[in-house]
């Protein structure tokens, strides 16, 4: 048996698939280009600006479902042949982003600072935290917009729309977050909080850029033209709600591993923002093929080909263990260099050497979950996957790493290696399920 699909399978893949990485790609490359600007300016700055970035995630996850969700209802009805209301998920999920968007961020705004002091007792770092907090904090509406229009272009299979605007997106932000940083190309120089800013323009910029490609589409698919139904507005949230839920527990998950990392010291927490970074430069990959799964899984489904759609989640695993053991080779092999392109600090470069090796050797292991996490979202089987993902994080991964490091003293190290078995856990439980089958017969 061949590692990868057939070449007509894995082309399909490819081609669906590989806009969407380059996306998630570029978006990665975003945060590390912020993270490597930053980092010039000390480890406080780096810790604020980490702790405020992963803040803003726990903002945001609550509308990260409606990606998903408007993805995989847009591709059902593809399936179906349903071509004239492809937009009405759009709408439906554009309609909840603006609805929820308006308590979070006015919550988000006015408790920044005693957001962050709960994550970190640093002065300098709290107060550089929370400016770049409140400017990320701004863009909430903007974000879960983007979700829902990226949701949109994937569920219609035209992934390279997705791509371009996400890529002008992410170069206008590093060109804002530099000016703003470090007062250049005529703007005012407001150091990390520039970044949080910088970041905030540019993700309107992008709801706008979206607003306008999507627009000429309206006659044929619906784009604002068709209100959102009762029902459609249930559909949509029974299957973006319990990943929004998911995405919600994740996020809180990392903002509560940052804490237990800084009761061990401030140190390990900036280097820690580094190495997450790095690690969501493999991530990401593996969900942007998750994604073209979700796209392909729920579009078979849709036809009535049950068997096609699980061919397609394993043919999508076998894809992004190949993608994500390579991509990971670097980080294994050249740890030092790697880290060197964000401080020069010897102390940090210790500390982060090993669990940045156990990173790139961890995301194969992981490539299962990333991608059937997503395909498992195209089938509607949204709340088994945030149960799993959920459990595995709460009730094993984040008790025991905070017995192993705060209260036993254990080391950046032992909670990295504790992280990379808890999601190897977690991909041999969802392709268990996969296997099953159940999901097959879940109707959105």
């Amino acid at each position: 048996m061949s590692i990868l699909p057939n070449r007509e399978r894995l082309n399909t893949i490819v081609w669906l698939g590989l806009p969407i990485i380059g996306g998630m790609l570029s978006q990665s490359l975003l945060n590390l280009v912020d993270a490597a600007m930053v980092g010039s300016l000390g480890s406080e700055a780096l810790a604020g600006v980490g702790l405020g970035s992963y803040a803003n995630f726990v903002a945001i996850a609550l509308l990260m479902g409606l990606g998903a969700g408007v993805q995989a209802m847009v591709a059902r009805r593809r399936g179906e042949g349903n071509i004239a209301e492809l937009a009405a998920p759009l709408n439906a999920g554009l309609l909840i982003a603006g609805v929820l968007a308006v308590p979070l961020t006015l919550l988000c705004w006015f408790n920044a600072e005693h957001i962050i002091t709960f994550l970190s007792a640093d002065p300098a770092v709290v107060g550089i935290g929370t400016d770049y907090f409140q400017w990320r904090s701004l863009a909430i509406f903007a974000v879960g917009a983007n979700f829902a229009f990226r949701g949109y272009w994937n569920g219609i299979r035209q992934t390279g729309r997705y791509l371009q605007i996400l890529v002008a997106m992410h170069l206008l932000n590093v060109t804002l977050s530099y000016g703003l940083i470090f007062g250049r190309l005529g703007m005012p120089e407001l150091g990390a909080e520039g970044a949080g800013l910088g970041t905030c323009l540019a993700m309107f910029a992008g709801t706008a850029m979206y607003l306008i490609l999507t627009w000429h589409r309206r006659g044929q698919h619906g784009f604002l033209r068709i209100r959102p139904r009762a029902r459609s507005l249930q559909s949509m949230l029974r299957l973006s709600l319990p990943n929004s839920l998911q995405q919600f527990f994740f996020a809180t998950g990392v903002a509560t591993l940052f804490w237990i990392i800084a009761q061990i010291g401030t140190p390990e927490l900036a280097i820690a923002h580094v190495l997450i970074n790095l690690a969501l430069f493999l991530i990401l990959p593996g969900v942007g093929l998750g994604m073209a799964a979700t796209t392909l899984v729920s579009h078979s489904l849709g036809a009535d080909k049950p068997e096609e759609a699980y061919r397609w989640g394993w043919d999508v695993v076998r894809v992004a263990i190949c993608t994500l053991f390579i991509m990971g080779l670097p980080f294994w092999l050249a740890p030092e260099f790697i880290l060197g392109l964000f401080t020069q600090d010897q102390q940090l470069l210790a500390l982060g050497e090993w669990p940045l090796r156990i990173t790139g050797i961890g995301m194969t292991l992981d490539a299962t979950a990333l991608v059937l996490t997503q395909a498992l979202l195209g089938a509607g089987a949204s709340r088994t996957v945030m149960l799993v993902n959920m459990g595995s994080q709460w009730l094993i991964f984040l008790p025991l790493a905070y017995l192993a490091g705060p209260v036993m003293g254990g080391g950046l190290l032992l909670i990295w290696l504790m992280q990379s078995g808890y999601r190897t856990m977690t991909s041999i439980i969802l392709g268990i399920m996969w296997h099953r089958r159940s999901w097959a017969n879940i109707r959105i």
